[in-house]
C-alpha cells in the first residue's frame, strides 16, 4: 500500500484455497499468486462475456481487484489460511491449468502472510456457499484484515515475490497404445458436464468400466489380474494369481468425476491396513490419476491428467504398467 494509506482505504476480498478435499492453498503460498478458474477458456478481456466464463467472478478478479488491496486465502466458510497483499495487474498463468484438477489460469501475483495456524472465526462468516472470489463487507473481517496488516512484523508486504514454476510441456505424442483411450477422453470430458446435453455425471462404477479398467488393459493387464470390488477394493492389480494380499500389486479408489480423488486416499489407506499389506495406491475419477507409494508414507509419486497430458504423466504409465 502507498504510504499513509491504511487498510479501510483498500478493498478486502476473500479468494479459496480449495474445497477440504482438493485444497490448493499451499501452492498460492508457495508461488505468491492468487488464482481462481475457469481458465481454460483463455485469458480474460474486456471484449469478452461472463457467460464464457461461468459469470462475472473472472472480470471482476481481473478489473475490479487492485494493485495494493488486501486478500484473505479462505479455507471453509469461516477458516482462513494466510493474509496477502495484491502485487500485480491481473495475469494469465498458463502453468496453473492443472492444480489439483482445476484450470485456475487467472492470475495475479500477491505477497501472502502464512498464519502460524489457519485462523477460525468459528462461524460462517464467508457465507454458508462462499464463492471463489467476493468482496468483504463483513465489519468483523475488516477488522481483523486491518488489525493484521498494521501490526509488526510488517517487512512481508514488500518482500521479494518468489519465482512462478516453469510450465510443464504438454505431451504431444502420447504412448500409440494409449491414443484412443485418451482421444475417447478429450470427446467426452466436457460434454459430461453439460448438464442440458449429458444430464447427471457418471457413477464411479461407469467411469470404472469406461475408462479405469480399459486403461489398465492398454498398460498390459489381462483381465484375470483386475480385481473389481474384491474385499471392497474399487480395483485392485495382481501381479500374479492366485487372487491374494500377497500377490496385490496396487490398488485403486475411484471418485466421481468433481468429488476430488485426492480425497480417496484414506479411504484406500484403510483398505490396504485391512489387507494386511503395504502397496502402492492410486486415486482416479477415471480421468486423472494419482499415485502413492505405500513404501514411504504415501507420499504422491506420479500423477496424469488424460484430459490434459504433461510430459510427467509418462512416470505414472511407466508405474502403472504391467511389468
Amino acid at each position: 500500500m502507498a504510504s499513509g494509506e491504511t487498510v479501510s482505504q483498500r478493498n478486502v476480498w476473500q479468494v479459496s484455497g480449495g474445497p477440504a478435499n482438493r485444497d490448493y492453498s499451499d501452492i498460492l503460498i508457495k508461488y505468491g499468486v492468487a488464482l481462481i478458474g475457469p481458465g481454460d477458456a483463455g485469458p480474460w478481456r474486456q471484449d469478452r462475456d461472463d457467460d464464457e466464463f461461468e459469470g462475472g467472478f473472472v472480470r471482476r478478479f481481473a478489473t475490479e481487484v487492485h494493485v495494493g488491496d488486501v486478500l484473505l486465502l479462505r479455507t471453509g466458510i469461516s477458516k482462513i489460511r494466510a493474509v496477502g497483499i495484491v502485487a500485480s495487474e491481473y495475469l494469465y498463468l498458463h502453468q496453473f491449468d492443472d492444480v489439483n484438477g482445476w484450470d485456475l489460469q487467472h492470475g495475479r501475483r500477491v505477497r501472502w502472510c502464512e498464519l502460524p495456524n489457519t485462523y477460525d472465526f468459528s462461524v460462517s462468516v464467508f457465507g454458508a456457499n462462499p464463492p471463489c472470489l467476493s468482496k468483504l463487507a463483513s465489519p468483523e473481517l475488516i477488522d481483523y484484515a486491518t488489525r493484521y496488516i498494521e501490526s509488526p512484523p510488517i517487512n512481508w508486504q514488500s518482500a521479494f515475490l518468489p519465482s512462478l514454476p516453469s510450465e510443464e510441456p504438454s505431451l504431444e505424442n502420447p504412448p500409440s497404445n494409449l491414443q484412443d483411450l485418451i482421444a475417447q477422453v478429450h470427446d467426452l470430458a466436457g460434454l459430461y458436464w453439460d448438464n442440458e446435453k449429458f444430464g447427471s455425471l457418471p457413477t464411479e462404477d461407469e467411469l470404472i468400466a469406461h475408462y479405469v479398467v480399459p486403461f489398465l488393459r492398454k498398460l498390459g493387464w489381462p483381465v484375470e489380474n483386475i480385481g473389481i470390488k474384491w474385499r471392497h477394493v474399487d480395483v485392485t492389480v495382481f501381479r500374479a494369481l492366485p487372487r491374494s494380499p500377497e500377490n496385490c500389486h496396487f490398488i485403486i479408489e475411484a471418485k466421481r468425476l468433481g468429488a476430488g480423488v485426492e480425497g480417496a486416499l484414506e479411504q484406500a489407506k484403510g483398505y490396504l491396513k485391512d489387507l494386511g499389506i503395504e502397496r502402492e495406491i492410486v486415486v482416479t475419477d477415471g480421468i486423472r490419476y494419482r499415485m502413492y507409494e505405500g513404501s514411504n508414507n504415501f507420499g504422491h509419486i506420479a500423477y496424469a491428467n488424460l484430459a490434459r497430458l504433461k510430459v510427467s504423466a509418462t512416470n505414472l504409465f511407466e508405474r502403472m504398467k504391467r511389468p
